[in-house]
């Protein structure tokens, strides 16, 4: 069974509009980085509104190019609704003018088939440009 969350990034990468149905009125959303000096006290909002100021600047500053998800792996947690998501895309940094690659951690609820609760912590960003291969 497909949870909200995977959807819901399958869609973000497909730049797929109809991702904002699968998102609850009163999301609660955050995105941090791990030991990044980048400012992202913007990538945090409650509600509808407040996040879709926050995709409109992410596609414009970050994603300018779209995205490519690489992996999409979600666990059950156990207690209902919560899951645990691994995502890796790649893309071109709008910020960072090149291409790059990322890992992150989702950490989400889900009810009633849309996501409430949405923190994702980004662990890595690869310069793809700088990456040997």
């Amino acid at each position: 069974m497909t949870t909200a969350i995977e959807t819901l990034l399958q869609k973000f990468a497909e730049a797929d509009a109809s991702m904002i149905t699968l998102l609850a009125e009163d999301i609660d959303f955050r995105i941090d980085h791990y030991k990044d000096e980048a400012d992202v006290s913007w990538q945090a909002g409650k509600g509808l509104a407040a996040l879709g100021e926050i995709l409109q600047r992410l596609a414009m500053e970050v994603f300018p190019k779209g995205t490519k998800a690489l992996r999409i792996e979600t666990t059950a947690l156990d207690q209902e609704g919560w899951h645990l998501t691994r995502f890796e895309q790649e893309f071109f940094y709008g910020l960072g003018g090149c291409p790059c690659r990322s890992s992150t951690y989702i950490l989400s609820h889900e009810s009633d088939g849309k996501v409430d609760f949405f923190r994702e912590t980004v662990t890595e960003i690869i310069d793809l440009s700088q990456a040997t291969h």
